[in-house]
């Protein structure tokens, strides 16, 4: 074998982790091995908008997956009683455990060997697709020789039954049961779900996206495909005055603003001392919330949510205004709204057509520069933009979305991105210029991708630059934004005109293009995906299955996974979320039924009602040597084998350990 100068120093390198012939023959045998295990399971969830108790429980009980490996192990062999709290407990083992210490006050030693048997084979069952060593890193630190030895222990074997009952008489008598539980249990969840993938909008309407991230750090395998509810958070939390504006604006119209200010500790006395002041004679009826205000508040508070809501939105309308000024290659022009009021007659023309304004008192808007903040205003962005930056907690949550987030994803030959790619009604690809340069397709969401890094380099550099910024509010809104998809935003126009004709909001072509098989051949390919064998993952439009629609697009090439975890998009759906769930066997869509309550899950056993559509089933069971890590292992495999003739032909000394 003949090596170039730089393959033997590559080689070189590799000897220092496989110094000998049986050493590195050792690991192409166990990699080798791992090629014919079955493929893990991936999970894809989307448009969780701060539904965290909702969220938890799908991921918990693995949109159905624990329960039918329940049924799996046990059949007929207890009741059904019995596997609903059994499943109960592996979701919720800490919770669960006290209601269930209580009602077995009498008999606990007995319920807890019973229970400890079942988690065991449970875990045992769901364990099996994997490695030794891939069981051995997800094993929870405390109890990592315990379950590894009664997983791979066979309780009936000859010599072994008194050894297996052994370990679980003891965990009982030294008091260790509960832990043991909720190590086990934890485990049992994390082996179900190999790989989750969130594609897009965790933030916005919902109150927990904060623990929606939280959880969401504890999972190995994770991505995010940034949703633009997601875009405009990072771009707030980058101080991008554009995107709080929103954030702001979107919080306080959901009567959220908790989020802002409990959460993530940012302070709106700002804010709150500026609305009172330019809108104490304006109740701001108009800027109520969309839900309504919360029983609980006073209506002092009432209107002091409403007043805050205006001073926000008329700011928001102001520095959108000037963004687009500043950058018209947006080609955003018609946005400019606030240059068409008659601040005297209370009236706005659009499109030629004249309309009454709904609100007609404007103090902080001079007629003749509309687009100017006032002093106050800009004080208040000033401060309102540090508290954004300096947020802890916001921080470490953007770091996170940088970690694991990208603009698209592709995996195992799917195409993750959240909203589109646009296009023109001919199904070509829409382009954007940038710097003097055309994008579209793939190079779109490529170079949109380099100019929110960009963006992030100089937020940790201290050193913002407007042009990032203001980019991040455009993939917000922008009518060429992969992650919007409509020719306009008419936030403006449903707040403040009652005639709905100017409201409507047109969707990019592809979302009807999308239909059509070969439009989503034509993108796969595009972004070097076989289109025999690809899928497009879309979120960010909920599927009005009530009324007939179908998630499934394409004849079967795109899926759209919004199913409306969100409660505001429930009545709209008829359901309460998807998840699509790709195993070795094929790709199942679930279809979930509106989530109750933790307590009511934990307290009445009561699941998420789920049912599920085989969408393709694979004639050959998928291995792990078909999927990316597969390429990989094969990648590793061939530089093993390399490296053997290596030694064997002598380019390469073997350096066995001394004695």
């Amino acid at each position: 074998m003949k090596l170039t100068k730089e393959e033997i120093e590559y080689y070189k390198l590799l000897a220092r982790s496989y110094p000998t012939i049986q050493a590195a023959s050792t690991e192409i045998i166990n990699l080798s091995a791992i090629l014919n295990l079955p493929k893990g399971t991936e999970h894809f969830m989307s448009d969780i908008h701060g539904e965290y108790e909702s969220f938890i429980h799908i991921v918990n009980n693995a949109s159905g997956v624990v329960k039918r490996k329940i049924n799996d192990v046990f059949g007929e062999t207890i009741t059904q009683k019995d596997k609903a709290e059994l499943a109960t407990l592996i979701f919720y083992p800490r919770e669960k455990l006290k209601i269930i210490k209580h009602d077995h006050e009498d008999d606990l030693a007995d319920w807890y060997k019973v229970t400890l048997f079942r988690l065991v084979e449970v875990c045992r069952n769901a364990s099996t697709k994997y490695t030794r060593s891939k069981v051995r890193k997800a094993l929870p630190k405390d109890f990592a020789y315990v379950i590894e030895e009664l997983l791979h222990e066979q309780e009936n074997a000859p010599n072994k039954q008194e050894y297996y009952n052994g370990i679980i008489d003891t965990i009982i008598r030294i008091q260790r049961a509960d832990n043991f539980i909720a190590a086990i249990s934890n485990l049992i969840r994390r082996l179900v779900i190999d790989h989750l993938h969130i594609v897009g909008d965790i933030f916005d309407r919902g109150p927990e996206p904060d623990r929606v991230i939280n959880k969401l750090q504890s999972f190995i395998g994770v991505d995010i495909q940034w949703g633009n509810h997601d875009i405009l958070w990072m771009g707030a939390a980058m101080g991008c005055q554009g995107c709080i504006s929103n954030v702001l604006r979107i919080s306080a119209r959901y009567d959220n603003l908790s989020i802002i200010e409990e959460n993530y500790g940012i302070n709106l006395m700002p804010l709150a001392s500026f609305a009172m002041e330019a809108y104490e004679k304006d109740d701001c009826q108009v800027f109520a919330p969309k839900a309504g205000t919360s029983p609980d508040e006073t209506k002092h508070q009432q209107q002091l949510i409403r007043q805050m809501h205006k001073a926000i939105s008329v700011i928001q309308f102001k520095i959108e205004g000037a963004i687009i000024e500043r950058n018209p290659w947006y080609q955003m022009q018609d946005r400019l709204i606030l240059n068409n009021i008659d601040y005297t007659q209370g009236t706005i023309t659009i499109d030629g057509k004249t309309y009454e304004l709904k609100d007609k008192n404007f103090p902080t808007i001079n007629p003749k520069n509309p687009y100017n903040m006032t002093k106050s205003e800009s004080k208040l962005m000033a401060k309102l933009q540090q508290s954004f930056v300096n947020s802890e907690k916001l921080q470490k949550h953007l770091h996170y979305l940088f970690e694991v987030g990208s603009m698209y994803l592709i995996f195992n030959k799917n195409l993750l991105l959240h909203g589109c790619i646009p296009m023109t009604k001919d199904g070509e690809f829409m382009s954007m210029k940038i710097f003097d340069k055309d994008y579209s397709g793939k190079a779109l969401n490529e170079k949109l991708d380099k100019i929110v890094r960009k963006a992030f380099g100089n937020h940790q550099k201290n050193t913002p630059n407007s042009y990032e910024l203001d980019f991040l509010w455009y993939l917000w809104s922008g009518p060429v934004s992969p992650l919007y998809g409509k020719q306009k935003m008419a936030t403006f126009e449903r707040y403040l005109i009652a005639d709905k004709t100017p409201h409507h909001e047109e969707k990019n072509p592809y979302f009807d293009l999308r239909d059509n098989e070969e439009v989503c051949r034509k993108i796969l390919a595009d972004f070097g995906i076989d289109p025999d064998e690809g899928h497009i993952v879309n979120g960010h439009t909920p599927v009005k299955r009530k009324t007939g629609e179908s998630p499934v697009k394409g004849n079967g090439k795109l899926i759209v996974i919004d199913g409306g975890l969100a409660k505001p998009y429930q009545s709209i759906t008829g359901i309460a979320g998807y998840t699509l769930i790709y195993n070795s066997y094929g790709l199942i869509l679930a279809a979930h039924r509106p989530f109750e309550s933790t307590r009511k899950a934990i307290v009445e056993n009561a699941d998420i009602s789920t049912s599920q559509q085989i969408l393709e089933r694979n004639n050959v069971r998928k291995r792990v040597g078909d999927t990316d890590v597969g390429i990989d292992l094969k990648d590793q495999i061939f530089n093993l084998e390399r490296l053997l003739v290596a030694y064997r032909d002598g380019i390469i000394k073997e350096q066995p350990k001394r004695q």
